[in-house]
């Protein structure tokens, strides 16, 4: 089973739908004695960093999951929640994150043309910079997925898997053992993204 994270910041309805059509059988929950008895866990989330990080700590599911992870459960970040994954984020101050992943989440602006617009929003391919992490096992070099950010992670060369371009390398997905984030939505992504939940579902501890 799988324990999709609720703690009030993600667009649960669609990936959970999304988990649905793979036949994955998935629990939104925030019951922590459910998440510890999950085989797998995604966070989800969209909106500020500071925001999500606090709900996550005042729930007590900070903790959590730093725990299941160290265990060595998978355990899949989406968006805000891969953003989630690495030791800080620099959007609108300084904020500690779940420290899961080396690196940091610097702004957009500044770092890509003036000429491209913030947020990242739209369909754009992915580079694979790691063919063998698992969740690329159905998909290729080039395949389309959705973003939306105006975020992304820095300072972690040795986990990305994945990048995308928008005027510079954008990093769109990272492993470090146990753990996976995607900066994109694999639930706003077709088939593409249905193959990497698929393939996640499929990922051993």
């Amino acid at each position: 089973m799988i324990a999709v994270i609720d703690y009030g910041v993600g667009n649960l309805f669609s990936l959970k739908s999304s988990l649905a059509a793979i036949g994955a059988k998935a629990l939104v929950t925030s019951d922590p004695e459910l998440i510890k008895s999950a085989d797998r866990i995604i966070l989800p989330g969209v909106g500020a960093f500071e925001d999500a990080a606090e709900k996550l700590s005042s729930a007590g599911l900070a903790k959590l999951v730093i725990s299941e992870a160290k265990k060595g459960k998978p355990i899949l970040g989406i968006c805000l929640g891969m953003q989630l994954l690495f030791e800080k984020s620099y959007e609108y101050g300084e904020h500690k994150g779940l420290g899961l992943i080396k690196g940091a989440v610097r702004p957009l602006e500044g770092a890509i043309p003036e000429s491209l617009k913030i947020p990242h929003m739209g369909w754009n391919a992915l580079k694979i910079k790691d063919k063998a992490c698992p969740l690329f096992k159905y998909i290729n070099d080039g395949d389309f997925v959705y973003f939306v950010h105006s975020y992304y992670a820095t300072e972690c060369d040795e986990a990305v898997t994945a990048t995308a371009d928008y005027g510079v390398p954008v990093t769109a997905a990272v492993a470090s053992g146990n753990v996976f984030g995607c900066q994109f939505h694999p639930e706003k992504s077709g088939e593409t993204g249905l193959n990497i939940l698929r393939a996640f579902c499929e990922t051993e501890g």
